[in-house]
């Protein structure tokens, strides 16, 4: 079942099914808003209580409107010349209003970012009696140019004491100490580094993590509940995100406590020095990109 609701003049659409209920923003670049399982009773995605939902303009700046939900990241993160354009904090897409269809129980959403000319396409599914949704993507360069990029997904988490980030990451470093409970700057066997155990979420104590987490032989990461058992997962193409990002903020980042599960296309940060590396996505004119993600939200053992 699909419904339409306005809040703050912003059109949600709400996929349903017994189990699930998600709620999509078109204008927000197609973000998620909410996932919702209805038989565990519990809302997984965290929201920025102190901010309405609502458009941000191009060129604004991510942390001061930083709603939650799940937005994606494309082209970029940082504000960057990519291929000698100049890209706004955290990309495009976040800020571009997509095109959407209804069509029997699926949601298209479409539209072609502004200055990178990457045409983005998602079309939505809500798996019948199980508590997932399916995404399937195509992105297709649109441009005359070759296009160097970043795509991260990026799932805005509620959190308590005990949760667990569950990867199968081998590796990790930290991006950057100055946002880390660790002051280690080298490669590390993940989840322990500096005697801790670095998957388990802390109190509200005033700190944060940013991770990056790589060498996974599954495309898969999960945050588990320590106290019931429930699982968000993510579940993609790992020639399409080979990166995991993970960052926490557990009190340090304005005051928020949540966490981002965030695969990644690209890695370091920087799109050119990823691109240096050949770590990052390319596509040349006119080539396309299609691929699919599913999220899991319900009981861990189910997954």
């Amino acid at each position: 079942m699909i419904s339409q609701r306005t809040e703050n003049g912003i059109i949600l659409l709400t996929l349903e099914n017994d189990l699930l209920r998600v709620e999509l923003a078109p204008a927000l670049g197609g973000r998620f808003t909410s996932v919702y399982n209805k038989s565990l009773n519990k809302e997984f995605l965290w929201h920025n209580q102190s901010l309405p939902l609502e458009k941000a303009e191009p060129g604004a700046d991510y942390d001061s409107n930083f709603w939650g939900g799940i937005d994606e990241l494309l082209p970029n993160d940082l504000p960057e010349k990519i291929d000698g354009i100049d890209y706004p904090d955290h990309g495009e897409l976040w800020t571009t209003a997509l095109d959407h269809v209804v069509e029997a129980e699926n949601v298209i959403l479409s539209g072609t970012l502004p200055k990178s000319r990457l045409f983005y396409q998602k079309t939505v599914i809500l798996e019948k009696n199980l508590p997932e949704v399916k995404t399937n993507y195509t992105i297709r360069n649109l441009s005359g140019g070759t296009r160097h990029f970043l795509w991260k997904l990026h799932a805005a988490l509620q959190i308590t004491v005990g949760d667990r980030l569950k990867t199968s990451a081998k590796n990790a470093r930290v991006v950057d100490p100055g946002s880390s409970r660790f002051r280690a700057t080298g490669e590390f066997g993940w989840p322990e580094i500096e005697g801790m155990n670095a998957a388990i979420v802390p109190p509200k104590d005033g700190t944060m993590d940013f991770f990056y987490l790589y060498n996974a032989p599954e495309g898969t990461m999960k945050m588990i509940s320590a106290h019931d058992d429930h699982c968000f997962a993510y579940r993609y193409d790992q020639e399409v995100f080979p990166f995991q990002w993970y960052f926490a903020s557990y009190g340090q980042f304005r005051g928020h406590y949540t966490a981002i599960l965030e695969p990644a296309s690209a890695m370091p940060v920087s799109v050119n020095e990823a691109a240096g590396l050949g770590q990052c996505s390319v596509l040349e004119p006119g080539e396309e990109m299609n691929t699919s993600v599913t999220i899991y939200a319900g009981v861990r053992n189910e997954v």
